[in-house]
């Protein structure tokens, strides 16, 4: 009789080291997907892990008392039948079980199959943290207090890792391992990160926009339209910081047609062409917008085009909607982008050569580098930061593990750039 009930303490011992082991290994979101599909063990899991302290400590709770209570059985039983020396043969007959059979076994298995495990033994472990809710809630507020005392707060609705990091985690993780390949990897963390950037990082610099003047003759805004690589141009009045409106290449096309060749052309329709008339309200958007938010933006408002604006209302840039793509797929090029190809180059002495404006996001990703972007979005800005100066060709700086030579500047812009590891 005594040796049957060890038996069935050890089943008892071995279920809840398992549970343990499924429910705490067991993807939530592979469990998600399952509950979607109407499994209700799967949901059943998902609600007991949403409080991993009250799981584990009614997990715990019962697979410490089922090991005791098995342990002194054991102990009992050995005893009445080789006396005093039962007790270290108990021991090492009961070490050997439960470590095989209530430990080691079953956990194997629950690593192994944790989602289906987690499933199976949801229901019963939603009953076990039921009965054993009052004791856990006596034991996890004993525990706050003598953590407290050491001053660690302990946090059961934390997370101990982010959702975000999590994922950056295992794809770090497949890419080192060859599962994941890098463009993968890094079009799924480019998506992850358009919440945590602003326009500001990647908008185009005003001084770098191409613009309109609204008082140009027709001929001179035709020719400049068709020179362009843009499809989208600003028009400005007066000075380039009052932007009155944003021509398509293809409504400033069809309006001239129309003056020229419609049912009301004329010798003089050409002369009297004006540009606001096929001209787009411009659309301004604040630097402190995420890129997340903006893509929105641009999807519900059906527009690619945006004109970035400080605090005070002066223009700081331009962004598309594609430039937001870029940040999840990498470079989007078309036979209009010039040296599109030629964003960075490598020299034979282990250089690599590249555009000053070029941000230093973009030049991690393509480098799998680290160079921290928190103080300054560009290359040349990062050089310009850490040398507290505006350098001059010829320049070397040695910072953040890189060594940058300034191979190229305009006015007080860095052009050109050598950078090598050190």
């Amino acid at each position: 009789m005594t040796a049957a009930a060890i038996v069935l303490l050890l089943v008892l011992s071995g279920f809840f080291s398992g549970s343990e082991t499924a429910l705490t290994a067991a993807s939530r979101g592979k469990l998600r997907a399952q509950a979607d599909k109407g499994s209700t063990g799967a949901a059943r899991a998902l609600a007991i892990t949403e409080d991993n302290e009250r799981l584990i400590g009614s997990v715990l709770l019962g697979n410490n008392l089922v090991n005791i209570l098995a342990t002194s059985l054991a102990t009992a039983l050995f005893t009445r039948a080789f006396g005093e020396s039962g007790v270290a043969l108990a021991t090492l007959v009961m070490t050997l079980l439960v470590l095989i059979f209530a430990e080691v076994l079953p956990k194997t298995y629950a690593i192994t199959n944790a989602e289906t495990a987690a499933a199976r033994v949801a229901p019963l472990i939603q009953a076990v943290i039921t009965v054993f809710s009052p004791m856990v809630n006596a034991v996890r507020w004993l525990v706050r207090g003598v953590l407290r005392l050491f001053g660690v707060q302990a946090d059961p609705d934390s997370q101990i890792l982010a959702v975000r990091e999590e994922i950056a985690g295992a794809l770090y993780l497949g890419h080192s391992e060859g599962v994941v390949e890098k463009e993968d990897r890094d079009r799924i963390l480019g998506a992850l990160d358009l919440g945590e950037r602003a326009v500001e990082e990647i908008m185009l610099h005003r001084s770098q926009i191409e613009m309109i003047n609204v008082d140009s003759d027709p001929e001179t805004l035709l020719k400049q339209c068709l020179e362009s690589n843009h499809t989208r141009l600003p028009v400005f009045k007066d000075n380039p910081d009052n932007i009155v409106g944003v021509v398509h290449a293809k409504d400033l096309l069809r309006g001239m047609h129309r003056m020229a060749f419609g049912a009301e052309a004329s010798a003089q329709g050409m002369r009297d062409f004006k540009i606001l008339d096929v001209a787009m309200p411009p659309y301004f958007i604040p630097d402190t917008t995420t890129l997340d938010d903006q893509m929105r933006q641009f999807l519900r408002r059906r527009t690619h085009f945006a004109l970035v604006v400080d605090e005070y209302g002066s223009l700081e840039g331009l962004i598309t909607l594609e430039d937001i793509l870029e940040e999840i797929v990498g470079e989007i090029t078309d036979e209009f982008d010039p040296d599109a190809d030629m964003a960075i180059q490598k020299s034979k002495d282990g250089h690599f050569l590249i555009d000053g404006a070029m941000t230093i996001r973009d030049l991690n990703r393509a480098t799998d580098w680290s160079l921290p972007d928190d103080e300054a979005n560009t290359v040349a800005g990062l050089v310009i930061h850490e040398a507290q100066m505006i350098p001059t060709v010829g320049q070397v700086f040695s910072f953040h593990g890189f060594r940058f030579e300034v191979t190229g500047r305009k006015d007080n812009r860095i052009t050109n750039l050598k950078i090598r590891p050190l």
